[in-house]
């Protein structure tokens, strides 16, 4: 009688069959990203997704919040309260309509975005009973959730989810900037990354946003706020802190951005120079000023520099483009974007020998810094606070270097690229491993 040969248990990439790997429900391989509405920090939920294998396989949610007219002064508020908030109004204002037309008169109306909540209806709203069921339906066929979020409007949907649905989610909060105002003390306070982390299995957040501030920091904020803004004790296991911001840019993006940008770039004299203006915020204000001193220091390196490329975000102020695009307009040299698609980021990226980038942009900094190539950074000394010290972080490491006006574009150097998105999914995956789960692409 012939043997009867069952078939082999199926395998992970170590070679260790799934049963003692934690089971088959213990194989992560999906995701929800659940996002805010705003680019900078989606982008970090995309890219840690896609640093974790997992970029073909996620599903995209928003927490968003009304806008247009009055709402643009009620993003200090918790979402939930400020969505009920303008239901109210929203109400009031049906109603004052049907009271005034009752009686006739003419008034001047309120056009039909002011009180109402723009562009909800287009937008797949996070929605934590319908996320949870679907952790709980889907476990047995498709193992635990990976649940990614970013942005203080996303802290209570996602700690909502691991709250309810512990023993199938895996859940990261990814913690981005805090610019403080009087406006946004609210948003400071809940979304700091020393706030009740135990309500996550992982926080990713920078370095700098953690750490006390320097002496001269403190000096800047009010007495009564240090306590919430220096944490007191060191970070828990499931923190992860970061030196910038997470991204999408890796060796394989930008492997691909050379082969789709080669017929634009390749042909361009050398050494290619790409310069991103952002635009000022809080903690980091220009103007006028720092357009004509960048004209002043890119007209000294023309000479020892093949083609520049610059490109300016939406947060650059229109004086500062207009004042950038008179002087080199019409430079045999110099090509300015305009703005149309397709963008060339991920080419400049690729292609570009050198950067120079405003202080304000830590994405850019961030995105620049991963490719080991020269970084020379123009305002970081108009920064204070947490920036000063991202910016004192970057020069520290030997990533960046100020952009002066005297450098010579064919002396190159480098350094070992800055890879915190790799380095975050490395720890998530660690932490996987902890709790006996595995993250399969």
């Amino acid at each position: 009688m012939r043997p009867i040969r069952l078939p082999e248990p199926p395998t992970s990439p170590r070679g260790m069959p799934e049963i003692f790997e934690g089971g088959v429900f213990g194989v992560i391989r999906r995701a929800v990203i659940i996002g805010n509405g705003f680019p900078g920090a989606e982008n970090q939920c995309v890219g840690l997704a896609r640093a974790l294998g997992l970029s073909d396989n996620h599903l995209f949610y928003r927490v968003t919040r009304p806008r247009g007219g009055i709402n643009e002064w009620l993003h200090w508020l918790p979402v939930s309260l400020h969505k009920k908030l303008d239901y109210i109004i929203r109400q009031m204002s049906v109603y004052s309509h049907f009271w005034f037309a009752s009686r006739e008169k003419k008034s001047i109306s309120l056009s039909s975005t002011t009180f109402s909540s723009v562009g909800l209806s287009s937008v797949w709203e996070a929605d934590v009973k319908q996320i949870v069921s679907m952790a709980h339906k889907t476990f047995e066929k498709d193992g635990p959730l990976l649940v990614i979020a970013s942005g203080r409007d996303t802290i209570s949907v996602s700690s909502s989810i691991r709250q309810l649905a512990s023993d199938y989610v895996f859940v990261v909060q990814v913690c981005c900037w805090c610019f403080l105002s009087a406006f946004q003390l609210c948003d400071f306070l809940i979304q700091h990354p020393r706030t009740r982390l135990d309500r996550f299995d992982m926080v990713i957040t920078p370095r700098h946003d953690y750490y006390p501030l320097t002496p001269e920091a403190q000096e800047q904020i009010p007495q009564f706020l240090r306590p919430w803004i220096t944490p007191r004790e060191p970070p828990g296991r499931n923190v992860v802190l970061t030196v910038g911001a997470l991204h999408q840019i890796d060796s394989a993006t930008l492997r691909s951005a050379a082969k789709t940008w080669h017929d634009e770039f390749a042909s361009l004299s050398r050494p290619l120079l790409v310069v991103n203006i952002g635009g000022p915020t809080s903690h980091c204000r220009y103007g006028a000023d720092l357009a004509r001193q960048l004209i002043v220091y890119l007209q000294n390196i023309l000479l020892s520099c093949g083609t520049i490329r610059i490109s300016f975000s939406r947060r650059t102020p229109e004086k500062v483009s207009k004042i950038i695009l008179k002087e080199f307009g019409d430079h045999p040299k110099v090509y300015i974007w305009d703005g149309e698609e397709p963008n060339p980021h991920l080419g400049h990226l690729a292609w570009a020998d050198a950067f120079v980038i405003t202080a304000d942009s830590i994405s850019m900094l961030s995105e620049a810094c991963s490719t080991g190539k020269p970084v020379y950074v123009i305002g970081s000394e108009r920064c204070k606070w947490k920036f000063a010290d991202f910016h004192n972080t970057l020069k520290e490491r030997g990533l960046v270097r100020p952009f002066t006006g005297s450098e010579d574009l064919t002396e190159s150097w480098s350094y070992p690229p800055l890879n915190d998105t790799a380095d975050a999914a490395c720890k998530i995956h660690q932490a996987l491993a902890e709790r006996g789960w595995t993250l399969r692409a």
